[in-house]
């Protein structure tokens, strides 16, 4: 795993967002319809995202063992951003031409602190079954590898940002399929 893949922390009073950059060799409008259609989300996003591809549209995501929760596409402008509540969390993926290929900032804000680690080991995957997805690669099994980077994480952001865990019924849910 290289150091640069690592997402970065900052915190703004209240606010702490994670920031992950990746270069794809892939044109923007591949690495977008990989980003925002069904077909491809479902290999590397956590949920499936059940609403309109428009700013301002209502949205439902729906988890492999059946529980969802709701959120708003805030921001449409393919190719470039898409910007969304994912919960409380607001996600933003930023593309942008990068010779042949493409650079993504991806950017996770949010309130609570304790969960840096654990959310940055579970975006640092999805973005790494995202490169998969993209170069053609068979995924990994969901969770697969995970407790190794979320340790990483939680070295490199330190105690106060691990005080919460993954989820209860996690793992049974990677096994299932995401």
């Amino acid at each position: 795993m290289l150091d640069a893949d690592l997402g970065t922390l900052a915190r703004d009073g209240e606010t702490v967002t994670l920031t992950f950059t990746r270069r794809f060799a892939h044109p923007p409008e591949k690495v977008w319809r990989a980003l925002t259609e069904p077909e491809h989300l479902g290999a590397w996003f956590p949920d499936e995202i059940v609403g309109e591809r428009r700013a301002g549209a209502p949205l439902r995501f729906m988890q492999a063992h059946g529980d969802g929760f709701d959120g708003e596409m805030t921001v449409f402008d393919p190719p470039a951003v898409m910007e969304l509540l994912w919960g409380t969390d607001r996600l933003r993926f930023e593309l942008t031409p990068d010779g042949a290929g493409t650079l993504l900032v991806f950017t996770d804000t949010f309130a609570e602190l304790g969960k840096a680690a654990r959310d940055g080991a579970g975006w640092h995957e999805c973005l790494g079954r995202l490169a998969d997805e993209l170069d053609g690669v068979p995924q990994a099994t969901w969770g697969e590898g995970w407790r190794e980077i979320n340790a990483v994480y939680v070295d490199r952001l330190g105690p106060a940002a691990a005080t919460v865990g993954p989820p209860e019924g996690w793992e049974e849910a990677a096994r299932a399929g995401g």
